[in-house]
């Protein structure tokens, strides 16, 4: 099934993944996804051939509607319909969830790199996305029967990630498109401050469901809108859930299907609610292994063995998330403490691992490993 969603390349898409493969590292898109025994690939470069390179993945899947897997509670037959009737906005990528973080790249690619030709592309995309009817249909299918937990919290922070993306814009299209999902944005912020006080236990695991990495996203929305009172809600939740762990058993990680790192995440939040001096004393109870030589020997990048399946694949995005998670770290220190040569390091390391993973070869990775490339490469993350 999924061989039949791969994306044919041809004439100017082909010599952009050549000319990409040769300057990071990169396979040609539609070549089989391998695990090299050679060198690592040069450091990944976020040139505008590589910009361009990952708009046109996002662009491949924003509106293609198949294969997908939808999480649908149905309450009767009139709820049996296609996903881009059930959620006309958000129905292409796989998955919801996919979906809103690929409108982040693009979102992320019109408004910083306007004098790139994709950008346009990227443009029209959104546009064809983010209209007032799309919009509505999108906040009826989040209250319809059943479906509270839909996409929490993985899915409702990604998209208000997108919204802080284009509330931060000075461009006019994006911030009336910003107006536009401003309702959807409202029902996910309700969702969520109905959700956390409730919630008595963090979610400690690698895949979606994960608290930690979350909250990084909702912060991220709370200090860009301003919105003091989510702040407060997750920085209660921040010292209900964390502020007292000890030694994060990082030598657990990585569970099979993991694209998430738990202690890492954890950390990632952390530094964003708490100040330099009071992190660095946190982190030194919480994770006491990092090296003060620069070493990396101490969290090796996660090895992928097949990257045609959907859940393996998902460590090609735990490397990358781990990458811009230990840069988020290291920002969190002091500025001269000697742990920050070892958690940069690392990054890079990962970074590098996974970086030729983002290919159209296999649509299950291609739908959403170049949200995680670029976010991780734009100093996104509240950096």
């Amino acid at each position: 099934m999924y061989e039949q969603g791969e994306r044919a390349v041809s004439g100017r898409n082909f010599c952009l993944a050549m000319f990409l493969s040769c300057l990071a590292g990169l396979p040609a898109a539609g070549a089989p996804a391998t695990n090299s025994s050679h060198s690592p690939p040069a450091a990944p470069v976020l040139d505008a051939d590589a910009v361009t390179y990952l708009a046109r993945l996002a662009l491949d899947c924003a509106h293609r509607e198949y294969p997908n897997k939808i999480s649908h509670v149905m309450s009767s037959d009139a709820d049996v319909r296609p996903p881009r009737e059930l959620t006309p906005a958000f129905f292409g990528c796989y998955d919801w969830h996919s979906a809103v973080h690929g409108h982040w790249l693009l979102a992320r690619v019109a408004d910083h790199y306007p004098e790139l030709t994709v950008a346009a592309e990227a443009r029209a995309a959104l546009a064809l996305s983010f209209t007032e009817q799309n919009i509505a249909v999108e906040v009826a299918y989040l209250r319809g029967e059943g479906r509270e937990s839909f996409e929490r919290p993985y899915g409702l922070a990604w998209l208000l990630q997108l919204v802080a993306e284009m509330r931060a814009s000075k461009d006019p299209q994006v911030q009336r498109w910003a107006a536009i999902v401003a309702p959807l944005e409202s029902e996910a912020v309700l969702r969520l401050e109905t959700w956390l006080p409730k919630l008595a236990y963090p979610i400690r695991i690698g895949e979606h469901a994960q608290t930690a990495f979350a909250f990084s996203l909702v912060w991220d929305w709370a200090r860009e809108t301003g919105d003091l009172g989510m702040q407060r809600l997750l920085r209660n939740k921040a010292d209900e859930f964390y502020l007292r762990d000890r030694s994060c058993p990082l030598a657990y990680e990585p569970s099979g299907q993991d694209f998430l790192s738990p202690c890492l995440a954890e950390a990632d939040f952390m530094r964003r609610v708490l100040p330099p001096d009071s992190f660095d004393r946190w982190l030194s109870v919480f994770l006491r292994k990092i090296p003060l030589n620069g070493s990396t020997k101490w969290l090796p990048p996660a090895v992928v063995t097949d990257r045609s399946d959907p859940k393996l694949a998902h460590l090609d995005g735990l490397n990358l998330s781990r990458a811009w998670m230990l840069e988020g770290i290291a920002a969190g220190l002091p500025p001269a403490d000697r742990r920050i040569r070892a958690l940069r390091a690392t990054a890079l390391e990962h970074r590098t691992a996974s970086w030729s993973a983002v290919t159209s070869g296999h649509y299950v990775g291609s739908h959403w490993l170049g949200t995680f490339a670029l976010y991780g490469k734009s100093r996104s993350g509240g950096l």
